[in-house]
């Protein structure tokens, strides 16, 4: 596979960017596990500000999709993001939250069926029980972790199940928004940068629900071990959730630049290698706990999910398709 320069940088800007990203998140959780509502929320600011100077013109553009339309995608995508990354505060470890949030073709599918109803093809069938099968492994053997270990509580237990209902129900809520942005991609044609920024910027008023909970995280970011930075003492968490707010938008254009720079199925098998290559780099560098049984979910989730975009063709498909 040849990429031209463009989409060689594409490419490195979403590996990087998403990547390191995720590493900069799983370093703050591990030392702040409820700090997820101050991580989305300035993901949010500096997503929206941008937005506001460079998509919008300081808001001389007028949006082509109405505002009421992304005021409804709005209330589902700001449930997802707060939802991902708050369920990091019910010890769901980091290796399990990316296996669910590179699960979503189950949730795709089943409502494409029940509000589309679009028909698909038997390979996608087999993908999306190949999906759940490894989602249902590595939850079962994650959870049966948590109720053995030593010194856990049931209370934590309690707890890891509402982690995993949250992502369950954040998995279900993303790919009805992706059913709405069809809908409206069909009226109204693609408008991805816009849709960027009316996301980001609308829900900011709703952190204020949460500024209790982001205030006290905060003064916990500001009592961090200080690092010497051009002269100056900054506090730790303070400087990873600049580099984890920075690679957050480094990821976002990287993926806005490869949907528009690739074809589909090298846009789908660039994000599912990042993913995975997310997943190794939390489990060897940060020793997550990831048993054979981890493995085999894997290899299932990763597996199907080629086989749903086509990257991996089902036995005898090609001979099938040849027939009629």
């Amino acid at each position: 596979m040849a990429f031209t320069r463009g989409q060689a940088i594409a490419v490195a800007l979403v590996m990087i960017g998403c990547c390191t990203n995720v590493v900069t998140l799983e370093v703050i959780i591990k030392l702040d596990r409820g700090a997820g509502n101050l991580v989305t929320c300035s993901q949010f600011i500096l997503i929206a500000v941008e937005g506001i100077i460079v998509t919008s013109r300081f808001f001389t553009r007028s949006s082509v999709v109405p505002l009421k339309y992304y005021a409804l995608m709005v209330t589902m995508f700001f449930s997802v993001s707060v939802l991902n990354n708050y369920a990091l505060s019910f010890s769901i470890a980091m290796p399990l939250h990316m296996i669910f949030r590179a699960s979503s073709l189950v949730a795709n599918l089943i409502l494409g069926i029940l509000i589309l109803k679009k028909q698909y093809p038997l390979s996608k069938y087999i993908s999306v029980l190949l999906i759940t099968v490894g989602i249902s492994v590595c939850t079962v053997v994650s959870g049966s972790a948590m109720r053995s270990s030593d010194g856990e509580s049931e209370f934590s237990f309690s707890s890891w199940l509402t982690g995993i209902g949250m992502l369950i129900f954040a998995l279900f809520v993303s790919a009805l928004m992706g059913v709405f942005q069809e809908v409206l991609y069909k009226e109204y044609g693609k408008q991805p940068r816009e849709a960027m920024l009316w996301t980001h910027l609308m829900p900011l008023p709703g952190f204020l629900l949460m500024a209790s909970n982001i205030s006290e995280h905060m003064t916990i970011f500001s009592q961090s071990v200080p690092v010497s930075l051009a002269g100056f003492n900054v506090p730790y968490l303070w400087l990873m959730l600049l580099a984890n707010v920075l690679t957050q938008y480094v990821c976002i254009r990287g993926v806005f630049y490869l949907t528009t720079a690739c074809p589909s199925l090298t846009v789908t098998l660039i994000v599912t290698l990042r993913k995975f290559v997310s997943l190794i780099f939390s489990i060897f560098f940060f020793q997550n706990p990831f048993t054979v049984y981890h493995w085999l979910g894997t290899v299932c989730v990763f597996g199907g999910t080629m086989l749903f975009s086509g990257l991996i063709p089902l036995p005898g498909s090609k001979a099938r398709a040849k027939k009629e």
